[in-house]
């Protein structure tokens, strides 16, 4: 049988409702878990075998399913969106079982929180893995208005990126589409979400090799001073959170903050 998350529990991050997650012995070093656009705590980490990882190698998990997504609350407003209320929405999470810094691992969307937070708290992250983060903005090419002529009146999508994006936000059982689309207005473009500076943390920078942002993210990797690659042969954005040699390499990369 498949592992399942927890049961949820809810917090308040400002009007909204966050599903959040604790995973291992309470007494356990922490790590927050941070998931990608269209998933959720679920999908990207128990599922995958990071929970069951971290956990057998003595980590307390602590996790959450951002706004818009698993059994967090869905508005359909744009202005409920941003990279700094993602952000905050980890911090509140951290807050609530009482964490004052700890590493994480963000992927993909995930993972451009962490490195905003990385840049903007410094204090509450420790060190980061950073899986399938590419540095230019990955929802520049979606185009919105056949998103939502999709989501609204069931119009076939022309783009295929917008496609591709729509397809993967359908998979998941709990998405709400015309909250995913509203994410995405809100996060586009927003200058927090922008890759620039780099942290001072130390930093594993990770990519599928057969995925179309990892030459960005080893780029990304070379140019800031403490961070490393590591490379997932034969991985896809889409599988890379499945990769056995990912979860290994984070676990050892976790323990030199021990």
């Amino acid at each position: 049988m498949l592992p399942t998350a927890p049961d949820p529990r809810m917090i308040r991050s400002g009007d909204i409702e966050i599903a959040t997650y604790e995973i291992g012995d309470p007494d356990a070093p922490p790590v927050v878990l941070v998931h990608g656009f269209a998933s959720s705590a679920e999908a990207n980490w128990v599922l995958t075998g990071w929970t069951r990882e971290l956990t057998r190698a003595g980590y307390r998990i602590i996790a959450l399913d951002h706004r818009a997504h698993g059994r967090s609350d869905k508005p359909h407003d744009r202005e409920a969106y941003s990279m700094s209320l993602l952000r905050d929405d980890v911090y509140r999470t951290m807050d609530a079982y009482s964490i004052s810094t700890a590493p994480w691992i963000g992927y993909s969307m995930g993972a451009r929180v962490t490195w905003y937070a990385a840049l903007t708290k410094n204090d509450r992250i420790s060190r980061a893995v950073l899986g399938g983060i590419p540095k230019a903005d990955p929802f520049a090419r979606l185009d919105v208005r056949q998103a939502r002529g999709y989501t609204e009146m069931g119009l076939p999508i022309s783009d295929a990126v917008t496609r591709t994006y729509m397809q993967m936000a359908s998979e998941q059982r709990d998405n709400d589409l015309f909250a995913l689309v509203a994410l995405v207005e809100g996060l586009r473009g927003d200058p927090d979400a922008a890759i620039e500076e780099p942290p001072a943390q130390p930093l594993l920078i990770a990519a599928g090799s057969d995925d179309a942002i990892a030459a960005e993210a080893r780029s990304l990797a070379d140019a800031t001073p403490n961070a490393r690659f590591l490379d997932l042969p034969g991985r896809t954005h889409f599988n890379a959170p499945t990769s056995g040699v990912f979860r290994r390499a984070a676990i050892e990369f976790l323990r030199e903050d021990a």
